[in-house]
């Protein structure tokens, strides 16, 4: 039977037999934990502890501000030995607190799990924002606000992302395998808050077993797991509502404009942990992996861990680096330092080294039309690169820049090896200021 999918897309080698068989363990804490204000879409937290202060696990040491924010909790108990700019994932000091663990890992006491059978759906939403819930697919959306919608938008379907279409990166995975109870829990309590009937839960058919153990979770539920072919980006929200649903976001759009709302499974389970055991968002599973990691596995990793201890917990470097990447190839974040912390959003850490990291020169385009023909949201790659190298910022709005999902697709594919996808998100910044002021 043909499996369901969208136009274009990519094959790369997805790379992920390293750690794929591997299970998730439990990493170790660091001697110290820099947690960013900034780990969400919105407005960073505001911190709300001092110097010397000691926390528990779990409590509250960023408040929310604005509409658009979550809070930020300790990962761990210990003392705050700073509150100072630590260098962030995005290549910028921006405001962290620093705590020192004590070791014995204790969860703050005011922490109460709740029964989501007997709670209404704002009442469930108000429990996942005091637990700085977002989206763990790498988006870091604040849940609360994703799982309210509009009353002009009608949500008839709520998918689960379980593509993880990242080479490399195998957490999702994983988590399916190892966890697959609280993730159905999960689904079916975002279920409750959106009141549908439906739920489709996408897995790429190159993880049979969890597709089969999801299979045999969800069978006494209105959960359909539907198995997807192996493409990238098979997970991003607009191609797996395509895939899934038939439905076409329109350009610039919401997902939420054709009915449907998409969770990631790390996100299912994290939201599972809020309600039933009260518990914040203050760890994640992240892949560490790459042919410049001696020993790659899937760790628990307590949110503030550095990237040196992470890389420590797996054996060491094999070579030296040529390039540290937070997330997968294709849509990850190249890093500067080491002293990086995992935030939220860190689904992986890919070492590549030197000899792995391509050098060539990029060339004059041959106008081929590869780039066209693997963008997923059936843009012209090609044309609004030249409206960012000539500064056309109007004209790339009008070929629908701001719909680039930035998946990399087209540059990928290029043969004269242009950085495509950096300049589409250079004229992106420009498109947005430029009606920012009109």
């Amino acid at each position: 039977m043909r499996l369901p999918t969208f136009p274009g897309g990519i094959h790369p080698p997805d790379n992920k037999a390293t750690t794929a068989a591997k299970a998730i363990v439990a990493c170790p804490l660091p001697e110290e934990l820099i947690v960013p204000m900034l780990q969400h879409i919105g407005a960073p937290a505001e911190c709300c502890v001092t110097v010397g202060q000691h926390v528990a696990k779990g409590e509250l040491i960023g408040t929310a501000v604005g509409p658009v924010s979550v809070p930020i909790h300790a990962p761990t108990s210990g003392e705050v030995s700073a509150i100072e700019p630590r260098l962030h994932p995005v290549g910028r000091y921006l405001p962290a607190v620093v705590i020192r663990p004590d070791g014995s890992d204790r969860w703050h006491d005011d922490l109460q799990g709740s029964d989501p059978n007997c709670l209404n759906p704002d009442e469930l939403r108000q429990l996942l924002q005091q637990a700085g819930i977002v989206g763990l697919g790498g988006a870091t959306f604040p849940t609360h606000i994703k799982l309210s919608p509009p009353p002009d938008r009608s949500i008839d379907t709520l998918i689960i992302n379980g593509a993880e279409c990242e080479p490399y990166l195998t957490g999702d995975h994983r988590l399916m395998l190892e966890e697959g109870p609280n993730i159905v829990d999960g689904i079916l309590i975002l279920r409750r808050i959106l009141g549908v009937k439906r739920v489709i839960f996408g897995i790429e058919n190159n993880k049979p077993d969890a597709i089969a153990a999801m299979s045999k979770l969800c069978a006494a539920s209105p959960i359909k797991v539907q198995p997807l072919p192996v493409k990238y980006p098979q997970g991003a929200e607009k191609q797996l509502i395509e895939a899934l649903t038939g439905r076409q976001v329109p350009s610039g759009k919401l997902p939420m404009d054709c009915g449907a709302i998409v969770q990631n499974v790390g996100t299912a389970a994290a939201v599972s942990a809020a309600i039933r055991q009260g518990r914040p968002l203050v760890e994640r599973i992240t892949t560490v992996t790459g042919p410049g990691i001696r020993t790659p596995q899937n760790l628990r990793v307590a949110i503030g861990t550095p990237l040196s201890h992470l890389i420590e917990q797996c054996g060491g470097l094999s070579d030296e680096p040529g390039k540290i990447i937070l997330g997968g190839p294709m849509m990850g974040n190249a890093q500067m330092s080491l002293a990086v912390p995992v935030i939220r959003g860190t689904s992986g850490l890919l070492v590549l080294r030197r000899q792995d990291v391509s050098l060539a020169k990029p060339g004059p385009c041959i106008r081929c039309g590869r780039c066209v023909s693997v963008c997923p949201i059936h843009l012209q790659p090609t044309v609004i690169a030249l409206c960012a190298r000539l500064g056309l910022v109007e004209m790339a709005d009008t070929y629908n820049a701001l719909d680039c999902i930035e998946c990399g697709c087209c540059t990928y594919n290029c043969p004269a090896t242009l950085p495509l996808v950096q300049s589409i998100r250079e004229i992106k910044g420009s498109v947005m200021e430029h009606k920012r002021k009109h």
